[in-house]
């Protein structure tokens, strides 16, 4: 970490920590973790996202100092805006312009973030495309800062980590040491996996009933390593929590038969967002980066506008094209 963004943290007075859309462990995580140990150094923190309107409910348990606030609450511009796991201003939604009124207004926007496609749109940056998370990230920083590890701060670190990770089947040793102090710290792995990853309400079976009865193989797509996707839309997802739409693309990508997953989940009549998984042979972040998303170069997304032919048209075009690894 540079000694210009240490030293942001250092001095920071007021804090506002943003993670992207619709954020998953690592984002919410990160933002907190950093968050409340800015607050326990005298800081004003707020942490606030786009979408949806109110935490997740899988992610709840990583907020007990209530530093959550609906975006609506969020100043136009703060002395210092802390961007976490957030590779494009736009996937911070409607609070992107919180990024350009902060530098016009002379604040500091920071970047913490682990994606290859980060496009460094802050005045400073703590940037690395191979930590296996932002929390790994975060992890450095409070060190640096030499902040307490309390079990809340832990919590939240070891939910990036392990969601990140897939369960540590892409850890470094590095992260299973890390992960180590965090248990030390208090964190009590089988209770954060089950309210994280594992709990789901009864409404999810039928959802994911509809979503795999659309599920089609093309062995023939991604360059001929085999492509496996499916549908939710809005009809099937109805009844259940976001996380549960999300977690479709981990069960989908278990398929050995093809290298990429995609899953299409319907947000409106004609907008979908995709998600992109891969074993190890393509690239889809940029197959991504191609349709205005982006991501990791094994797990990455974009937002596409059509009909449901139209927009499976548009990834396997997209995918035809990704280099290879």
């Amino acid at each position: 970490m540079t000694s210009s963004a240490l030293d942001l943290l250092r001095n920071a007075t007021d804090v506002t920590l943003l993670a992207h859309v619709r954020p998953d462990a690592d984002a919410l995580g990160s933002a907190l973790a950093l968050g409340r140990a800015l607050h326990q150094r005298g800081a004003t923190v707020r942490v606030s996202f786009a979408i949806p309107d109110e935490v997740p409910e899988s992610l709840r348990g990583l907020d007990p100092g209530n530093l959550v606030v609906p975006a609506a609450d969020v100043p136009a511009a703060s002395p210092l805006v802390i961007c976490c796991d957030t590779p494009v201003p736009g996937r911070l939604g409607s609070l992107a312009d919180r990024v350009e009124a902060t530098k016009a207004a002379g604040g500091a926007v920071l970047v913490i973030d682990h994606h290859a496609s980060n496009t460094r749109y802050g005045t400073h940056h703590i940037v690395d495309d191979t930590a296996e998370a932002t929390a790994v990230l975060v992890l450095n920083v409070l060190d640096e800062l030499g902040a307490p590890l309390d079990e809340p701060i832990a919590r939240c670190v070891y939910a990036g980590l392990v969601t990140d990770t897939s369960g540590f089947r892409r850890a470094k040793p590095s992260t299973h040491q890390a992960a180590a102090r965090l248990l030390e710290a208090g964190v009590d792995p089988d209770r954060l996996a089950r309210e994280v990853i594992d709990d789901h309400p009864f409404a999810w079976l039928p959802m994911l009933s509809a979503a795999l009865g659309t599920a089609r193989l093309e062995p023939e797509a991604a360059q001929g390593y085999g492509l496996v996707y499916a549908f939710v839309t809005l009809e099937a997802a109805a009844d259940v929590r976001l996380e549960e739409v999300e977690g479709v693309v981990d069960v989908v990508r278990s398929v050995r038969d093809a290298e990429v997953a995609a899953v299409f989940k319907q947000q409106k009549p004609d907008e979908w967002t995709v998600s992109l998984r891969a074993i190890g042979k393509i690239d889809v972040s940029v197959a991504a980066r191609g349709l205005g998303g982006g991501g990791h170069r094994l797990a990455a997304g974009c937002t596409v506008r059509g009909t449901a032919d139209e927009v499976l048209a548009a990834v396997r075009d997209a995918l035809a094209g990704a280099p290879l690894l």
